[in-house]
């Protein structure tokens, strides 16, 4: 079954690269990812569908929360949550499909971006399942080519974790000192009291 995984992280080297490892290292299959900084910019956004077991789907979860950068990882699969894909698709049509084109267009509620003697360039956005039938659809008026940007997803759960930026452990001094290990927020240092849920 394909999960949709929300992943607050900092926007710092290698950080998606320790993502995608968990579940390449696991033999899950992404599906789509995309990723962009937040309105704050040492922060990013990644939402990530991917093939998993029903059984397995807690366990993936956990398991991102404990990768160092990683803030804060949620499951949008069966909780409230907007998630939306866009498309861009480019019809070759003759001039006879042209209309039925532009009607088809304005039933998915698209957008014309580009428009030549050959046919037209057109922006959708929708869930998964929607763009799926709407590229079905644009099939059938010729040739075609399509970009998928890959889902979005944004929870809406009004309970939310007040976050904490990783804990950059002590480095002991002396022979036989360890290097210094960062741990991740979520998972707080021994004695001190876990962040609070608001």
């Amino acid at each position: 079954m394909l999960q949709t995984i929300s992943i607050l992280l900092e926007n710092k080297p290698g950080a998606l690269l320790r993502v995608t490892g968990v579940l390449s290292a696991r033999g899950y299959n992404i599906e789509t990812l995309t990723v962009a900084k937040t309105l704050d910019p040492e922060l990013s956004r990644m939402t990530i569908t991917v093939d998993v077991e029903d059984r397995l789907r807690t366990q993936v979860v956990k398991q991102m929360n404990k990768l160092v950068n990683v803030l804060q990882a949620s499951d949008l699969t069966d909780s409230p949550a907007v998630i939306r894909e866009m498309v861009l698709v480019r019809v070759r049509c003759p001039q006879d499909s042209r209309t039925s084109v532009l009607k088809e267009a304005e039933i998915f509620h698209s957008r014309i971006v580009d428009s030549s003697v050959e046919g037209f360039a057109i922006e959708a956005t929708g869930d998964p399942e929607k763009l799926d039938e709407f590229i079905e659809v644009m099939r059938t008026y010729g040739e075609i080519e399509v970009s998928r940007s890959g889902s979005v997803g944004m929870s809406l759960e009004t309970r939310k974790l007040r976050l904490q930026p990783p804990v950059q452990a002590a480095v002991p001094s002396g022979p036989g000192a360890v290097s210094s290990s960062t741990i991740p927020s979520g998972a707080a240092p021994s004695g001190s009291a876990p962040a609070p849920v608001i």
